[in-house]
């Protein structure tokens, strides 16, 4: 009889589901790690490509955005969409991808599509507050002496919201959106 074929990541899986439940957790944790530095590295460009191309557009935000992205949080002249966009659409773009590697590769989930409606909502409460805090670290840097800080700022200000991200999303994705399809 010919062993059927599979792919690569398909064989690990099976062999981490063979070993037991809390291998096969820690497998998927793995693959969600890697997914999430891959869509990280996208973000990363994204963000600072964005932040540099629009550092000069200024058009204010509405009110309830400016309510949230004060300049006494984001710092002066930063309570733009020249300064908000970067981050939110980085963030929005890079977490998208994620969400669709993961339902295919790390949980192999057939999830309906409005699951995909519930992560947008999610995903957009989280961005908005994730923005707020990329714009707190980012204003934080910005604001040092310290050259290394200022050029990287926007750098270190997605990790630090891509973290808090991780933390939320793997549960999220893990146990409520994106569960294993039944019989695999």
């Amino acid at each position: 009889m010919e062993k059927e074929k599979t792919g690569f990541i398909k064989r690990i899986d099976q062999k981490a589901e063979s070993k037991g439940s809390k291998i096969a957790l820690l497998w998927q944790f793995t693959k969600f790690l890697v997914v999430s530095l891959l869509t990280t590295g996208v973000q990363l460009l994204l963000v600072n490509i964005l932040f540099f191309a629009l550092k000069d557009f200024k058009p204010g935000l509405p009110n309830f955005l400016n309510a949230i992205f004060s300049e006494t949080s984001v710092g002066a002249g930063n309570n733009n969409w020249g300064y908000v966009l970067p981050f939110f659409l980085s963030n929005f773009v890079a977490n998208t991808i994620g969400y669709f590697l993961n339902r295919s590769k790390t949980f192999r989930s057939d999830a309906p599509w409005w699951h995909f409606v519930v992560y947008i909502v999610v995903l957009f409460s989280l961005i908005l507050f994730a923005t707020w805090l990329q714009g707190i670290v980012a204003n934080g840097l910005l604001s040092t002496d310290i050259e290394f800080f200022k050029k990287l700022a926007p750098t270190i200000a997605a990790m630090v919201a891509g973290t808090l991200q991780f933390i939320v999303l793997f549960p999220l994705q893990k146990y409520v959106l994106l569960r294993e399809k039944k019989g695999e």
